[in-house]
């Protein structure tokens, strides 16, 4: 059920209506608004993008029409990267001015200027978020660009001093009491301030990009100055120095909070309170403040923040989280993603999710090409499955580039895979890959040697019940209802079919190796059982090898489930029986008894009747590796939370298993409530008619980028 706002706010601006999110930022209904019909809307407001033109003619009607307007802008923390690639994860929505905008006061100065205890209830918060973005992450507005390297700034004992150029044109410029003459004097006045320092001239962002001018730009390196024109993560630059000179750029709060003295020759926002020496005066300002009191008004009290696992108002910690999620993977991989062998559907489908940065990701078609763009040490050979393509060990082997084997992950859409439905997760396995057991995967080294902490094991056990309750499989297709066996009291048996020529199969099982041998060993078992066959959805729909002739199963299934999905199925029955596949894991998560005759990444661990034998299995003996014993939770944690990774295409960013299973729900509900689960699951013609839609669609983008 969407959520239900108590306000509602009108937008002219087609870019903020455009804009993700936007009705839970501002926790309220967005509606289009037009000159023509304004007076016949029911608005508590209207709002415009801080004072950009739109936002100044938002401000103009709302004025005409005696309704409050409420500036709106991107919040001290907003995403990861920069643009709409990047949608805004905090905002600000000021009803009396905007932050940066000194020639008026702002519902932030307000805040600032009250006799309101701006830490109370909030102190230890306001510490440990102060502690997690100035000095455990390093967050900033944006927070793309990498660490300052230790060896950036000259060596010795020479002071450093910090001078930030901002855009030529800036409203924080325009509106913050300065000029382009202002630049130059704050430059001057850092020399004349420090003789004999250095002086660092960093350019903003922009600025090196390309797309904009700064007010420093023309500055050139000499013997007492240096220009730092790459990216550069702002706190990490700020750590190296010993003083720092602003005009109004937001560079100058995170100084403040790192404890750098901060020279202001600006209005911005934070200057006036007496933390920083100003080289103006804004007689509004009246107050003295701590650095913790503004850190709680700029970043608690001002801003809003969605929560980006339940797409609602969150809190500042929400989005801490989801940013240093984003650093963790670009720290696992921080160099380019080298994809070998991959259809063009597949690669367009992967390419968003195996990077932040799209330039880092590059397919090619085989190992000759993939040496051609010379990895190195930091870069990954990707390939898809246990088998590298020919050539591409050696070539990891002579480069020391890493060999990265993928596959999909355990939760992976509302749809199959092979009719290009595009996944939610994947899993990136340098050591081996989870199915196949010849070898320990980086899932089993995990599982055998990990410390799961409580939090970990309390969301594992949250995640198994969701699973549970919502009836959460790997592709989420097929229809959910009680089943209505006539077992007549018997011991129900489940056998879930699975794709004959599976890689888990075949390098995981030897003597019950189809889905025939499977349902005979059962019924060899559990002679007195009602033994129920389940086809598997890709060999269902004539996709993928494996189909067993209705009428050779029920020689030894009382039934063939082919109506009712897996968990309703695993639901139903007393015990499952399978070479490997990941409906003995489903069925783990139920409670239910496993039989299995392979060796799939949840056996081994102390919650499986293992059949297989040392003697049985191909190459190394993955049951003998495997000594440790699990927990269901610690299973769970290893298998759900850590192994894979997870990506929200909406927010374009790596998200958690929770939220996942939360989109998951959402899409097939909706799906349901319309008949497209039924569409998307039945009929040949029309799988291939969306297929030829996707290739349509990724040839175009390709035609577009080239």
């Amino acid at each position: 059920m969407s959520r239900q706002y108590k306000k509602t706010l009108g937008v002219f601006s087609q870019g903020m209506l455009g804009m993700p999110f936007l009705s839970p930022l501002l926790d309220a209904n967005i509606v289009r608004a037009s000159a023509a019909g304004l007076r016949k809307l029911s608005l508590s407001a209207l709002a415009g993008w801080g004072r950009r033109p739109s936002g100044v003619k938002a401000q103009q009607r709302a004025t005409s029409l005696g309704l409050p307007f409420i500036a709106v802008e991107d919040g001290f923390l907003r995403s990861y990267g920069t643009g709409a690639g990047a949608p805004a994860l905090s905002l600000v929505a000021d009803e009396r001015g905007i932050y940066y905008d000194s020639t008026c006061a702002s519902a932030l100065e307000d805040l600032l200027n009250s006799p309101d205890d701006l830490l109370a209830g909030l102190a230890d918060d306001v510490a440990r978020a102060r502690t997690l973005v100035v000095h455990t992450h390093r967050l900033s507005k944006y927070n793309h660009a990498p660490l300052l390297a230790p060896d950036v700034l000259a060596p010795g004992s020479q002071r450093r001093v910090l001078v930030i150029d901002q855009t030529v044109g800036d409203m924080s410029v325009v509106l913050g009491a300065a000029t382009a003459a202002t630049f130059f004097a704050m430059l001057a006045a850092a020399r004349a301030d420090h003789p004999g320092a250095m002086i660092y001239v960093k350019s903003h962002p922009e600025v090196s990009a390309g797309s904009k001018r700064g007010y420093l730009s023309a500055v050139a390196d000499d013997a007492g100055t240096r220009v730092l024109r790459q990216p550069v993560n702002p706190l990490s630059l700020i750590e190296q120095v010993d003083a720092v000179y602003v005009v109004t750029s937001g560079m100058g709060f995170e100084a403040v909070l790192a404890g750098k003295p901060v020279t202001v020759f600006g209005m911005p926002w934070y200057a006036g309170w007496g933390l920083t020496h100003d080289r103006q005066q804004l007689a509004r300002r009246m107050r003295q403040r701590s650095a913790d009191e503004l850190f709680a008004a700029a970043y608690f009290h001002y801003p809003r923040y969605l929560n980006p696992q339940t797409r609602e108002p969150g809190s500042i910690f929400h989005v801490v989280d989801w940013l240093a999620r984003q650093r963790q993977f670009k720290d696992l991989y921080p160099g380019r993603m080298i994809g070998i062998g991959f259809r063009r559907w597949k690669a367009a489908n992967l390419r968003p999710m195996l990077s932040l940065d799209p330039h880092l990701v590059q397919f090619v078609a085989d190992a000759t090409a993939a040496a051609a763009l010379a990895p190195g040490r930091d870069d990954c050979l990707l390939f898809w499955g246990a088998v590298a393509p020919p050539g591409v060990a050696e070539l990891a082997q002579r480069s020391g580039a890493r060999l990265v084997r993928m596959e999909d992950g355990f939760v992976r859409s509302v749809g199959l895979g092979s009719d290009l439905i595009r996944p939610l997760s994947l899993v990136l396995d340098d050591g081996g890959i989870y199915f196949d057991a010849r070898q320990a995967s980086g899932l089993e080294r995990l599982l055998a040697t990990a410390d799961f902490s409580a939090t970990e094991l309390a969301r594992a056990a949250w995640v198994r019940a969701f699973m549970v309750e919502h009836g959460i499989t790997k592709y989420n297709l097929e229809r959910r209802a009680a089943a209505r066996w006539p077992s007549a009291g018997k011991t129900v048996v489940l056998v879930p079919g699975q794709v004959e020529d599976d890689a888990s199969i075949r390098f995981g099982c030897v003597q019950v190796r189809t889905n025939l041998a499977l349902l005979q060993a059962a019924r060899a078992a559990q002679p007195d059982a009602y033994v129920v066959y389940k086809p598997h959805p890709d060999v269902s729909s004539g996709n993928r090898a494996g189909r067993l002739a209705h009428a050779e199963a029920l020689r030894y299934a009382d039934l063939v489930e082919t109506d009712l999905s897996v968990v309703s199925c695993i639901d139903a029955c007393d015990v499952v029986y399978t070479m490997t596949s990941l409906a003995g894991f489903d069925a783990l998560l139920r409670g239910k008894h496993v039989v299995v005759h392979g060796q799939p990444f949840y056996a081994g661990w102390g919650l499986t009747h293992d059949v297989a034998s040392a003697v049985e299995t191909p190459g190394a003996d993955a049951l003998a590796r495997r000594t440790r014993r699990l927990t269901l939770d610690q299973l769970v944690a290893g298998v759900l939370l850590r192994y894979p990774l997870y990506w929200d295409w909406e927010l374009k960013g790596y998200t958690t298993c929770e939220a996942v299973l939360q989109r998951l729900v959402e899409q097939r509900d909706a799906l349901e409530a319309h008949g497209g689960l039924e569409k998307l699951r039945l009929g040949m013609l029309r799988r291939q008619w969306r297929k030829l839609g996707i290739l349509g669609k990724t040839w175009w983008s390709e035609r577009k980028a080239a």
